[in-house]
């Protein structure tokens, strides 16, 4: 880079001693005799940016079409440098109009402005035109090769795209600098300083920024995925620089930094294109488990959304209070949140339909109770309700027959009682 620098300045040192002969040369179309005013000289010059803008337009359209002989690249090269032919030509054009009329000249005297600072303005507009070509170029390579690429993402080709724009108008920007010969050690260590001011006062950005880069090149997941990143679960809607977003299924966005992505635990269940499910049922200790296995295993097997390959499993998973829990292991493709949900639906049902058709028991939970002085289950009550209740009718029966009893011995002591009583006051009486 110091070699073109200092072959310029160089240059800009002979330019200088040289006279204004370029700007007095007898042009080889008179414009002061053609445009003598200077409305006509407007209106020219605005036919002449017309013309320009015309040229631009011409060519985004051509950049929109495929040669069919040519090289994609090659075509957009060829289309840029057309529409960049243009643009000089138009602006030589208009600067002449102006230059034959004397009006540059004496702009430059009011403000001192010499040769040398034209032709390091021309320069410096030249710089910034060819990194826009370049980078224009660049960007159709880069689209061209990333479509036969399929490893490389849209979202990583445009950062590669922005990454060389970036990287090309830095170059420009020095050049420019060098062609004005700034103090380009001064400039350095002044930005120095500032990056690390800034590195200091947002560490924490300028450490998501680098993890968003990372997660951009190592792709963990892409946009569209369904993703778990630590208390966060839904879709990815977009991948910065500095966060990535997801929607939740309960519809709330959720932005999550990059450099707390790459510290977190992730799941991807769309990275494969295929997920398994599992669903858990119990079946009753007297049930025969391999055929109840069988059973789940066919009728989940008859699901149109579960893939045949790889192959549904049942395994019996524990021993469980009431039941033996088997596990229902289906696999579905295109997984998403909707699927999946519909799919453990699905099976549920199918797996029920099926145990009841074979007779196969759910067991409802249950709780037996022992005890260490006798054998079997301990009772809960004393007696069954039918013999309490027969056993509640035969004391009733007794408690009436003893009332009864009593008050015909009542009835029969009073008897007695007044007769003997009567009987003996009158023989005392006879007595006496």
């Amino acid at each position: 880079m110091t070699l073109p620098v200092s072959s310029l300045l160089m240059s800009f040192q002979l330019v200088s001693t040289l006279p204004t002969v370029g700007l007095q040369t007898d042009p080889a179309i008179d414009f002061a005799t053609l445009l003598p005013s200077v409305e006509l000289r407007i209106v020219a010059s605005a036919v002449v940016l017309a013309a320009i803008v015309a040229v631009w337009g011409l060519g985004a359209k051509l950049h929109d079409r495929d040669a069919d002989n040519v090289s994609s690249a090659f075509w957009h090269l060829g289309v840029t440098l057309f529409r960049l032919v243009g643009v000089i030509l138009g602006g030589a054009f208009i600067v002449s109009i102006w230059s034959s009329s004397g009006d540059i000249a004496t702009i430059s005297e009011q403000y001192g402005l010499g040769t040398q600072t034209l032709v390091r303005t021309g320069l410096s507009a030249t710089f910034f035109i060819g990194a826009y070509v370049v980078t224009t170029v660049l960007g159709r390579l880069i689209k061209e090769v990333a479509s036969t690429r399929q490893e490389i993402s849209d979202h990583q080709r445009e950062i590669i795209y922005r990454l060389a724009q970036v990287s090309t108008y830095l170059i420009a920007v020095v050049f420019v600098l060098s062609v004005w010969q700034a103090d380009l050690g001064g400039f350095l260590v002044g930005a120095g300083f500032l990056g690390i001011v800034v590195g200091m006062a947002a560490r924490q950005t300028l450490g998501a920024l680098i993890a968003g880069f990372v997660l951009m090149f190592s792709r963990p997941f892409e946009i569209g995925d369904w993703v778990e990143v630590g208390n966060h679960e839904g879709i990815v809607t977009d991948i910065t620089v500095v966060n990535t977003r997801i929607q939740s299924f309960d519809g709330e966005y959720v932005m999550i930094p990059n450099d707390v992505v790459s510290s977190e635990s992730l799941v991807n269940r769309s990275r494969k294109g295929r997920l398994r499910l599992e669903v858990e049922v119990g079946v009753d200790y007297e049930t025969n488990v391999e055929h109840a296995a069988s059973v789940a295993q066919e009728a989940v097997e008859d699901i149109d959304e579960v893939l045949s390959v790889p192959q549904t499993q049942v395994v019996a998973k524990r021993f469980d209070d009431s039941a033996v829990v088997l596990g229902v292991r289906p696999w579905i493709d295109r997984p998403s949140a909707r699927r999946k949900w519909k799919v453990q639906t699905a099976v549920i049902g199918a797996v029920r339909e099926a145990f009841a058709d074979e007779e196969i028991s759910i067991p409802f939970p249950q709780r037996e109770l022992s005890s260490r002085g006798q054998s079997g289950p301990v009772p809960l009550t004393d007696a069954p309700a039918q013999e309490r209740g027969q056993h509640d009718g035969s004391a009733s029966s007794a408690g009436s027959a003893g009332g009864a009893g009593g008050a015909a011995s009542g009835s029969s002591n009073g008897s007695s009682t007044e007769s003997s009583s009567g009987t003996t006051n009158g023989s005392s009486g006879e007595s006496t």
